[in-house]
């Protein structure tokens, strides 16, 4: 597992994770479930979409690289721990494929916005929403009906990942500046998995990670992450 060298924020990114950056906090686990939702029917069927990633070299002013092959290889690592994860996910799982996605591409996009609405207003919410009542009470409407109608399945499983990692002129230049007393942020991992009910659109269960350490880019460690990001995932009873 690679350590992401501080605990200090990221810091303000164009991607928009700029509330991202803070330290996780610790929560209910009940807010994590949608009102009146606890388990997935025994025979329900579970589709999960490619995820959402992108990898991230941090330059030595901190400005953010993406980095197109780390991205792939933590796809790839990615996709494979999810397989390899039946314990959590149940048996009746089907994984789409990057070529199944391509008309779907504007449903993954967003799921992330409503998982950054989510993060923002209600795990861990830093600015609350007096209407919903402190419930995870969030919804991609009709949007996912496509995959209802392609798949014919129950439920579907969005990911959202951003992974960085300091560059070594950012390693030396957090050396330098840390001898003056002055912190760097290094990179992060901040994800998102959202279950959404695909008979309704309601996003049923959600779960963020935001950390300073993990490396997707490797395969022990991607299944380390996928394991930590479906933590309290439901059950199919």
């Amino acid at each position: 597992m690679a350590f992401k060298l501080t605990r200090g924020a990221f810091g303000v990114l164009a991607l928009g994770w700029v509330f991202l950056a803070l330290p996780a906090i610790a929560q209910d686990a009940s807010k994590n479930l949608a009102p009146g939702f606890k388990e997935r029917p025994a025979a329900s069927r579970l589709i999960i979409v490619p995820a959402d990633i992108e990898l991230f070299s941090i330059s030595a002013g901190g400005v953010p690289e993406p980095k197109a092959d780390w991205t792939e290889t933590a796809g790839n690592n990615f996709k494979a721990a999810l397989a390899a994860s039946k314990a959590q996910l149940g048996a009746n799982v089907q994984q789409l494929e990057l070529a199944d996605l391509d008309e779907l591409h504007e449903i993954s996009a967003l799921h992330g916005a409503v998982a950054q609405a989510i993060v923002l207003h209600h795990i861990p919410g830093f600015i609350k929403l007096p209407t919903k009542n402190g419930n995870l009470d969030w919804s991609m409407g009709d949007a996912v009906k496509p995959i209802k109608a392609r798949t014919g399945a129950d439920y579907v499983l969005f990911t959202w990942i951003r992974d960085s990692y300091a560059s070594p002129e950012r390693k030396a230049a957090m050396v330098a500046m840390a001898i003056l007393g002055v912190g760097l942020a290094g990179g992060q991992q901040v994800g998102y998995a959202s279950l959404v009910d695909l008979n309704d659109g309601r996003v049923v269960w959600f779960n963020d990670l935001r950390r300073v350490t993990g490396d997707l880019r490797e395969a022990k460690p991607a299944q380390e992450t996928v394991e930590a990001l479906l933590k309290g995932f439901p059950a199919a009873r």
